[in-house]
């Protein structure tokens, strides 16, 4: 049957819809594949428990980590479509044999680490493109495996490890230029003399392991011959029962090692000083001991320190092993070296004993150890001593670490951060010499600027309690660097006096938006850090982000680091997006477009109200409420009062401020005087009444009712509900019940709108503040205990709000809890 026209085009129309969809579908479907494909370079198997390796990898992997599994064996097939592979790490597995024309499709192979497996022989060749090779901790009977290396021009670092070491091993790889060889010798059990000298490296390191002594001394002869640079590790203890001293110096007299480096070494104490000793008149400039624990007798030696090459001697971690010695006998030894860089880290050192003679050290470091302020006072040797680091450390006191340095004339770098000083205006006799102080991460307060060398250019201060840069700092005007990053600044200092100033970082402290005057005193430091603060985003914050649009590039870490936090409605924005309408911040607009209306609206009401009288009417019912309220409290009495109270006191403040409230304000005031009751919603009220109704109760039983001030106050419903109950007492029952503590500042702007009865009452009233100074506490409670004293000795304990028995105070008490009544007047 023929069709229609129209039905032939309907058909046609169908069949180009789905063309069209199915070709979508396949380019998306492609697209996809490729990002994928590209994004999946890094392929990490490690810790998977595989036994083969992953069939699904991406043609695009460049790293493939398959290390800590189980598998056995790597094939061909494996790595035929990573073409572009780089490093391949297939350490820690089981394999036992391996192929390495496996890798004949890798040309770009540059890393690969085959240690920790169970292999006994490699067949083929490596890709000539390989830098890194690593075969050590395996199986092998021999190093004979390093004769199919030599194609490996790249060959920059490899490792190996075998039972057997013979001098033709290593002929194969003899032309090869490579920059570190590390050989594992734990399994070692023939060496053949002369081997290790056909390598051609740079540094070679020798894992001795639990190596015998005649290998040992075999390799080791070799070794110092083969290299210059030299990494032993696992010496523990050397038994030679003929002569020592023969062993050693037949090592160290032909040695063209100068640099050194042993670690984990576990050796008696006469070994250690006898083998520096032989290594102190060699070849060796620049000796390292790492993880060093000692043992054995430790007793005074000599020691003969002239003729010597070393230069940096390095010490990092001691474990000693003897409880009972003369620690200056071990410190002597290490004072008294003619070296420029003594090095002594993580070493437990208490103290430092002085040079005997004038000191060859430039630098010091004896950074996590626990010495303290005693170090090096009255020294007077270590005249050529640049550098002195004591960081991590337990010094005190910042004046005796300043006497310390007096007699270093060539101190230029001083490095105490990460200690425990403080400043308690003593005299400073700083080294005249210094230029950098580092004072980060201490016990600082502004004071410490009275304390500081008067040659200094970089200054670190760093994570201390600094609140401001006090204005008499004329002394500094050498200082080239401010870091006070991490403290408690509210604004940027004050850079006027600051001349040379041309780094300035203020980090991470509490500055809510730089005042224009320290914005304009520091217009001539190039550079400034003030990120990570809690910038308030406000007119005043304009000038700063301004100040940064006319001079690009001088705020350090813009725009990222400066985001706004205040108010909630910007939080998160950055400042280089925040802006604010002309209008609210130019007053010369918003007086007449909004103060004028204002104006004339009230000027407006006045003139109606004058012309209705409403004055008269106001006053009139002033005066009647007056009247009323006269007539109720004269009906009042102390004996009224003495009849409805049971507590002194009712306290409301902040959960978050319930630990200064239990541990200081309660103790304090009740412990002192056992007389006096302290009404807490913790302990005093009544299970199954509802909350309010506890509140009013307590607050009705209270003489007086205390609000404990913070910012944490502010954000407190509750706290909230009390204030407002307890001035609610105080118009309707003309009773001056109330006394503020302010226990921390509180900006205007954190005080919510409905709180407009608390800025009324710190505005008329006079509050009591909580002194940061421990001398003026006891002025302070001795006022309070005064405003809250009256004779309460009727009250039971049966009342609804009760205190506690420990703190209350019988009715039989023949001692009333009173205070002159003069004091009570001024103070309450």
């Amino acid at each position: 049957m023929e069709l229609s026209k129209a039905t032939q085009y309907k058909i046609q129309g169908y069949i180009m819809a789905a063309i069209f969809f199915l070709l979508i579908y396949i380019c998306s479907s492609a697209l996809c594949a490729g990002q994928e494909m590209f994004e999946s370079h890094t392929a990490n198997y490690s810790h998977k428990s595989l036994a083969a390796v992953p069939r699904n990898l991406s043609l695009m992997t460049t790293v493939l980590d398959i290390s800590f599994n189980n598998i056995a064996a790597m094939e061909t097939s494996d790595f035929n479509y990573t073409l572009d592979l780089k490093v391949l790490n297939a350490s820690h597995n089981q394999m036992k044999y391996l192929d390495s024309n496996i890798f004949r499709f890798d040309s770009e192979l540059e890393y690969l680490d085959l240690s920790y497996n169970q292999l006994r022989n490699i067949s083929g060749t490596f890709p000539n493109n390989l830098h890194h090779l690593d075969i050590s901790f395996n199986d092998f009977q021999t190093m004979s495996v390093c004769r199919g290396f030599g194609n490996m021009l790249l060959l920059e670092y490899l490792g190996l490890g075998a039972s057997q070491i013979v001098k033709n091993d290593f002929e194969g790889i003899a032309h090869l230029h490579l920059k570190e060889v590390f050989i594992e010798l734990n399994p070692l059990l023939d060496y053949e003399n002369g081997s290790l000298l056909s390598l051609n490296t740079k540094k070679l390191t020798l894992d001795l392991g639990l190596l015998s002594n005649k290998d040992r001394y075999n390799v080791l002869l070799d070794a110092v011959n083969t290299t210059k640079i030299l990494d032993l590790s696992h010496i523990y203890e050397w038994n030679i029962h003929t002569d020592p001293e023969k062993y050693i110096f037949d090592i160290v007299k032909n040695s063209k090692v100068t640099d050194l480096t042993m670690r984990h070494v576990n050796v008696d104490w006469k070994m250690v000083v006898l083998a520096l000793q032989y290594i102190w008149h060699s070849s060796v400039e620049i000796l390292n001991f790492y993880d060093f624990s000692l043992k054995g007798k430790i007793e005074q030696t000599s020691f003969d320190y002239s003729n010597t090459s070393v230069k940096v001697f390095n010490l990092q971690g001691v474990n000693v092993g003897v409880f009972q010695f003369d620690q200056s006998v071990v410190y002597r030894v290490f004072s008294n070296m003619n070296i420029e860089n003594l090095t002594l880290n993580f070493a437990n050192l208490l103290f430092m004993v002085c040079p005997l003679n004038f000191s060859t050290f430039q630098n010091i470091d004896f950074s996590n150890n626990a010495l303290t302020d005693d170090l090096f006072q009255d020294c007077s040797t270590l005249i050529n001593l640049k550098c002195l680091k004591l960081r991590q450390n337990k010094l005190e006191k910042i004046s005796k670490v300043s006497i310390m340095t007096k007699n270093m004339p060539s101190l230029e770098y001083l490095d105490v951060s990460h200690n425990l000083l403080t400043y308690d205006e003593e005299d400073c006799h700083w080294s005249e010499s210094i230029a950098k102080l580092n004072l980060a991460s201490n016990s600082l307060t502004e004071s410490i600027f009275k304390c500081l060398p008067i040659n200094i250019e970089i200054l670190i201060l760093k994570n201390n309690d600094i609140t401001h840069v006090p204005r008499d700092v004329a002394h500094l005007d050498g200082l080239v660097e401010l870091n006070l990053s991490f403290n408690r600044l509210a604004d940027i200092p004050d850079c006027s006096n600051l001349r040379s100033l041309s780094l300035l970082s203020v980090e991470a402290n509490q500055i809510l938006y730089p005042s224009f005057e320290s914005i304009e005193s520091c217009s001539r430091v190039k550079h400034i850090s003030a990120g990570q603060n809690p910038f308030q985003c406000n007119c005043e914050l304009r000038r700063f982000i301004k100040q940064e649009r006319e001079a690009p590039g001088r705020l350090i870490g813009w725009p990222e680091a400066y985001v706004c936090k205040y108010p909630d409605n910007v939080r998160g924005t950055m400042l280089k997006d925040f802006d604010l309408p002309e209008i609210t911040c130019n007053v010369f607009i918003l007086i007449p477009v909004i103060i004028l209306p204002i104006i004339f609206f009230i000027v407006l009401i006045i003139g109606l109200c004058k012309y209705l009288d409403a004055p008269w009417f106001l006053k009139m019912i002033w005066q009647y409420t007056k009247t009323k309220q006269r007539t109720r409290t004269s009906k009042q009495g102390y004996q009224s009062l003495q009849k409805d109270l049971d507590f002194h006191a009712f306290i409301s403040y902040s959960e978050h401020d319930a630990s200064w409230v239990k541990n200081i304000f309660l103790p304090s005031i009740e412990r002192s005087n056992e007389c006096i009751r302290i009404c807490q919603h913790e302990r005093n009220f009544v299970p199954g009444k509802s909350i309010i109704e506890n509140i009013i109760n307590c607050i009705d039983k209270s003489y007086k009712s205390i609000f404990i001030l913070s910012p944490n106050f502010v954000q407190s419903e509750w706290c909230h509900y009390e204030l407002y109950f307890a001035h609610h007492k105080l118009y309707t029952e003309n009773n001056d019940n109330l006394i503020l503590i302010l226990l921390e500042p509180i900006p205007q702007y954190l005080i919510p709108s409905k709180y407009y009865k608390l800025k009324t009452l710190m505005a008329q009233r006079t509050y009591l503040e909580w002194p940061v100074e421990k001398s003026k506490h006891s002025l302070f409670w001795a006022n309070l205990r005064a405003a809250i004293s009256v004779d309460l000795t009727h009250a039971v304990s049966e009342n609804t709000c009760s205190v506690s028995s420990e703190n209350s105070c019988s009715a039989s008490s023949k001692n009333s809890c009173s205070t002159e009544s003069e004091t009570t007047r001024l103070l309450s």
